[in-house]
Order: structure tokens, then sequence, then C-alpha cells
């Protein structure tokens, strides 16, 4: 019987000829990934377990991201965990202020994720490394704990749905509206503990910041990861980000999957996510009553690449928010900031009437820097719309991508720019 990609990297790493789908196996890792909320837990449960030591300091990553600069003392306080931690383990892979990000678009800037790979993060959005062919998922604490004591983990191997991409997007159609349209269509759980695969000859036509963006929600659907085929551009990609050498897997010819869905890109629209979840989407066509909003942002792990800012910035040259509005930008990294701020991007926010952040996740999760009030409505290019995510629980979210991001904040509803 034939393996997937996700499954041959898993067998790869497990040290064995192959493996099949519902199969307990224990994998070697290359990378374990903590962030600012997540690290102290499992830095306490290896105090707990009396373990002393990581496994090898060069494969674990530390990026404060969630609260950072910090917002207030309990999120210095874990900061300053994180970092105590760091520095007694000469962690190789810590970013402080000034050289962090977000951590799902840092990790692949900085080459640390490449092709093959097998990678746990305690965050759930870890699946975005599925963009450059790794295997790559969300774990708990306890498990981040395990992975850097011991630099192993245990796994149940996943079967797979295998998505079929075909044709070319049109203009306004990003990587952001094939997810939101692929969870309308199977569901918050569609892919329960599955992998999905993505295939076909409409890949080509999605940028690597799609592709991450992808990747990024398939916990979303509740993918225990997402996998794209190592094609010229994810080649170029890591080429250019990373020193590491990398492994191509392929899926076999007779790859056995759950089931078989096909999506063509020449169809779909600027798709939303309506309250309070992903699935809940709507195309733009499908609004037929003015949805008028408080707030928009752009950013987060999901669409805070430059990419994203790139088309923001072109729908609100030389325009003006809507009166009201508040409009937050927030780049991913740092090195995406100076880009943005080199193409003139960062003067195009300002001067439509918005505001550029530091990176950070921040209102992302209601943490900071744009909080909602009671009754307000937010269109945001991040991943989640449950109830109270952003702040209040009678606050809505809409999930939506960079050019409906950019737009509903000129119009002051929720709006995608002419094709």
């Amino acid at each position: 019987m034939g393996m997937t990609m996700t499954q041959k990297i898993l067998a790869a790493h497990a040290g064995l000829e192959s493996v099949v789908a519902g199969q307990l196996i224990e994998a070697d890792l290359d990378l374990v990934l903590g962030n600012d909320i997540t690290s102290p837990v499992a830095i306490k449960e290896m105090e707990k377990m009396n373990l002393n030591s990581v496994f090898n300091k060069d494969k674990i990553a530390l990026v404060p991201d969630h609260f950072v600069p910090n917002k207030d003392i309990k999120s210095a306080e874990h900061c300053k965990c994180v970092r105590e931690f760091a520095l007694k383990n000469d962690i190789t892979n810590y970013f402080e202020v000034g050289q962090m990000g977000i951590e799902h678009a840092l990790l692949p800037e900085q080459g640390l994720t490449v092709a093959g790979d097998v990678i746990i993060g305690a965050d759930s959005h870890t699946c975005t490394y599925g963009a450059l062919g790794a295997f790559s998922t969300g774990v708990g604490s306890t498990d981040m704990a395990a992975g850097m004591a011991t630099g192993k983990a245990w796994f149940k191997v996943p079967s797979a749905i295998k998505f079929n991409i075909i044709g070319k997007p049109s203009k306004w159609v990003s990587g952001k509206d094939v997810i939101l349209h692929i969870i309308g269509k199977i569901g918050v759980d569609g892919a329960l503990y599955k992998s999905m695969e993505f295939v076909g000859e409409g890949i080509a036509n999605l940028s690597m910041d799609d592709r991450f963006t992808i990747a990024n929600m398939a916990i979303e659907a509740g993918a225990k990861n997402g996998i794209f085929p190592v094609d010229d551009k994810a080649v170029a990609y890591m080429k250019e980000h990373s020193k590491r050498e990398f492994k191509i897997y392929e899926a076999d010819a007779d790859a056995v999957y759950d089931e078989e869905i096909t999506i063509d890109l020449s169809t779909l629209r600027p798709t939303i996510a309506f309250p309070h979840l992903p699935e809940n989407t709507k195309t733009i066509d499908e609004i037929t009553e003015p949805v008028k909003i408080d707030q928009v942002v752009i950013g987060s792990c999901t669409n805070g690449r430059i990419d994203d800012l790139r088309i923001a910035a072109e729908v609100l040259k030389g325009k003006k928010v809507a009166k009201g509005m508040r409009l937050i930008v927030i780049p991913a990294t740092q090195n995406i900031y100076l880009q943005a701020m080199d193409e003139g991007l960062i003067r195009t926010f300002i001067e439509a009437g918005g505001i550029v952040s530091t990176p950070t996740c921040g209102p992302c999760l209601g943490g900071y820097m744009g909080v909602l009030a009671e009754g307000e409505r937010c269109v945001s290019t991040t991943n989640r719309n449950f109830v109270g995510r952003m702040g209040h629980i009678t606050s809505e979210i809409y999930l939506a991508s960079p050019a409906v991001a950019a737009q509903s904040a000129i119009d002051g509803i929720i709006s995608a720019p002419n094709a």
C-alpha cells in the first residue's frame, strides 16, 4: 500500500520503511517551537520531570510574540521566564524584541524550517510549515517539554484528504480566499486529525505567501497538518532563506486518501467567514445587506507577510479609511517591516489613516493593539473568529483577505475591490 507525502516523512523520522494511517509511532524531531504563552508552561513541566537540559540547543526555537512588547506585568513575567531558560540552555534560536516576529512567519524567513522536516510547536498554527513540504503540527505544552528534552514525539499517523488545485485565481483572490472556501466547503471538523495534502497544476499559480496562508489554516478544518509538494517556487524560497539541506518527499502513485476534492481557482470569489466560525463563509456576491464595521486588522501569522501588505497597500493607495474607522496594520516580522518601509507601503498605510504596529500577534487573540468593545465589528486577516476571540463576547469578527480588509476599511462596510 502506497504512502502519502506526510506518511513518508513520518516513516523516515521513525526509522520505519512504511507506516499506515492510525499507527502509533515515535519520531525524531527537527525543530521544537514555543512562544511566550506556551513556553513557560513547558518549562515548568520540564522542571517537574527533573529534566535539566535540552536535547539540542540548535533545534529549539523560542519566539516571544503574543504579548510582545510586553503589555502588562504578567506578560513581562512570562517573557522573563522564556528569556532566562533560553540563556541557561544557550538556545541558538531565541528571538528577543528587535529580532523577533510572529513565529510562523519568522521561522521560514530565518531558514529554520525546510522540506522533509518533522516540526512540533506549542501553538496550533505550527502547521504553517507544510507550505515548504515539511510535516509540522501543533502540540500541547507538555509534549513541547518532552520534545525539548528528548528530541522525540509520539504521533498517530494521519489519514489524508487530497485537494486537487486547478486553474488560476483572478486578480483579488488569494490564498486566504482559497482556504476559507475549503473550510466553508468541508467544515471546521471536515479534516479532523487528517493531513490536508494539496496537489495539482494550479499550485504553480499560488505564491509562497499564499501557500503559507493555506497551510496555516489547515487546523481550522481540524487537520493534523497541511502540506504542499516541493516545486521550483518552494526550492527557490528555501535556497534564499536557508543554508540547511532539505529532503523532498513525494506521495506514492497508489497512496490511499479518504477523499479527493477538486478546487478550481478560476471560479473562486473573495470569501469572508462570518461570525462565529471559520466555516461560516459567504462570497462577496452573497452579502445582500451592508455589514457596517468599526475596525480592520491586517496582519497575523496568517496574513502579515510582504505579499499581504503589498495587496493591502495597492487597494489603499491614494485613498482614506472611512470616518470613524480604525485600521491597524501589523507586519509579521522585522524584515517584512523593513521591506514594507523600503517599498513605501508603511507611508501608504499611514497616509490612508491607518496605524502600523511592531510585529506581534496582539489583537488576533484579543491580547492588545486592537481589542474590541461591546458590539463592535472587525474585518480581520487573522485565522479565528470565535465568540470573544478579539475582545467583548458580543463583538464580531469577519475573516477575510488583505484585499477585502483594505477595501472594507475604505468603505466602512464589508466590500471587495473591483476586479
